[in-house]
């Protein structure tokens, strides 16, 4: 069973909205999500944070700019995520369209692992790169940094990830390093190097740079589209900052203007780009892009990002797509396989998951960890073992607690256990010795125990509260499908009693249902359920602009339902 709450609306906030011309549900729906007043729901690009607040930004901008006026090799050192991809193409975009010398390099998931190593470090050497640039990745990579300095390449990080005690020896841009005032945390790796691009083009202006060279002043808002695919995709938190980037990009992308690979993946992906939300960039083009770098390659995906040719963009995007099915397929086995495993036979008193599958994909464990925890509402960390024998592991974790904080306190305890670690409060990956399994499901049972209380392991389902009749209609599906939600800006969810009027199994596995609210039908969906509900239900449900034979009809998309007792 699970709790269903209302989200607690911030009454003076609310007032303010409504006094500056916000009506009644949008008011609510923003007061309860720490929106405080009209400037915190403007998405204008002028309400942007100012790139100075950036720690090292300036100093970082100098040295770009000193390297394009010299001509010097920049080597973007990407990751194979797709917030890694899109900020290795913005970067390569941005930089050559100032000008620069630029070339990248993507390490592969299963030969390299992960971000800047000495390894990526000899090949970018090889190629006698001068510069080194990291994107989403390097806050951590103080061995590779020290390795690139000996050869004599400089490097400059930028990334977003939490630092750990010790920093590389070189420039760095993340908000998230020590003594940075950047008040927005969250920003992706992806909007970290937007923000460079910015400086460095400020800085560039101030050398009347594109007049000396006669080149056009790079008008960065044409890459937004990157930036607002990146951010939704790497699921980081939604503050008013990454929602002006998120904005302003779905904003370009429903009047066409975007980059040939985004439009091609939208194509393939059979989802209209002028009604482009949130949803399709984080359930539809983000995952198609992520599949390459969990099954193969991201140069693929960092390929039909960077193509300008809608022909080879388009042949790209459906090599992308039949990664993204492989991955769907490989996802399925290895659930089914968790699922009869004797660690999934959760005990009331069990308060983490830990799973590890001999012959399991490492490049699919953070999704199966997340079907898992969605499933079982508990802090999940899922194994494979790779080539050289460690143990590759990725977690998901529940609201109530930080993963990176209690992987740490693993570490701390037991620094025998675990060769490296990093991510966020909600995700984070970690390497273990290759017998070290046991011993850490273990030692991570003990520590999230004591950091968690039963009660914190009741899924809570927050939503809005109740829609009236007048409120539950297909203009405010549409209005609020425009709007840009996500992690730390929660889609809207509401709660309603209705009675059942029909229900039918529908593909197998999804219900359709016709529901009653006073003298008001509303067709509703709950996928992947095959229950007979009773004749009066509670629901979580979602207002749903479907699209339905060429036209929109209004679907009520069920989360979670029990029975009214009526």
């Amino acid at each position: 069973m699970s709790n269903i709450s209302i989200r607690p609306v911030n009454q003076l906030a609310y007032q303010n909205l409504i006094e500056n011309g916000f009506d009644e549900l949008s008011a609510r729906l923003l007061a309860s999500r720490g929106v405080n007043n009209s400037f915190d729901a403007d998405n204008r690009l002028a309400n942007l944070i100012h790139f100075n607040q950036l720690k090292n930004i300036a100093e970082v901008a100098s040295r770009l700019s000193l390297a394009i006026n010299n001509r010097e090799h920049i080597m973007v050192i990407a990751d194979y995520d797709a917030d890694g991809a899109t900020a290795c193409a913005l970067a390569v975009r941005g930089l050559r369209a100032m000008g620069a010398v630029v070339d990248y390099i993507v390490p592969n998931r299963f030969t390299n692992g992960y971000g800047i190593t000495p390894s990526l470090v000899d090949e970018a050497y090889s190629c006698n790169a001068n510069l080194l640039l990291t994107v989403d990745n390097g806050i951590a990579a103080v061995e590779a940094v020290n390795y690139a300095n000996s050869l004599g390449l400089e490097v400059i990080v930028t990334d977003h990830h939490l630092p750990a005690d010790s920093l590389p020896n070189c420039l760095i841009v993340n908000p998230n390093q020590p003594e940075c005032p950047f008040p927005c945390k969250s920003l992706a790796g992806v909007g970290v190097m937007f923000y460079v691009l910015i400086a460095l083009r400020d800085k560039l202006r101030k050398e009347d740079y594109f007049n000396k060279h006669s080149l056009p002043e790079i008008n960065l808002s044409e890459y937004l589209d990157l930036v607002a695919l990146g951010t939704v995709a790497d699921v980081v938190r939604l503050e008013h900052n990454n929602r002006i980037l998120v904005s302003q990009g779905l904003s370009r992308i429903r009047k066409g203007k975007m980059c040939c690979g985004i439009r091609a993946l939208f194509q393939i992906s059979r989802r209209d780009y002028q009604r482009a939300r949130t949803y399709d960039l984080g359930f539809f083009i983000g995952p198609r892009i992520n599949a390459a770098g969990r099954i193969d390659d991201m140069e693929i995906g960092i390929r039909c990002l960077l193509s300008d040719n809608e022909n080879e963009a388009y042949e790209l995007a459906e090599q992308l797509n039949k990664l993204n099915q492989e991955r769907r397929s490989i996802e399925k086995n290895m659930i089914d396989n968790a699922l009869i495993m004797p660690e999934i036979q959760l005990s009331d008193e069990k308060y983490t998951i830990s799973v590890l599958g001999e012959d399991w994909h490492e490049g699919v464990i953070g999704i199966v960890a997340g079907r898992l925890r969605e499933k079982f509402y508990r802090p999940t960390i899922v194994f494979a073992r790779s080539e050289n024998g460690q143990l590759k592991g990725s977690g998901r974790s529940i609201e109530q607690l930080n993963l990176r904080d209690a992987i740490d306190l693993v570490y701390k305890q037991r620094p025998d256990l675990i060769v490296r670690f990093g991510g966020h409060a909600m995700a984070a990956g970690l390497t273990l010795h290759q017998d070290a399994f046991f011993d850490f499901q273990q030692t991570f049972e003990e520590v999230v125990s004591k950091m968690l209380c039963q009660e914190d392991l009741i899924k809570e389902y927050r939503t809005d509260g109740s829609l009236n009749n007048s409120e539950l209609t297909l203009d405010r599906a549409r209005q609020l499908s425009q709007q840009v939600w996500g992690q730390g800006f929660i889609e809207p969810v509401f709660c309603d009693e209705f009675y059942v009027l029909n229900q039918k199994i529908v593909g197998s596995e999804h219900l359709k249902l016709v529901l009653q609210k006073e003298n008001n039908t509303f067709e509703a969906m709950i996928f992947r359920c095959n229950e007979t509900l009773p004749e009066y239900i509670r629901i979580v449900y979602r207002p749903v602009a479907n699209l339905w034979k060429g036209g929109e009809e209004l679907q009520l998309y069920i989360d979670y339902w029990e029975s009214a007792g009526k």
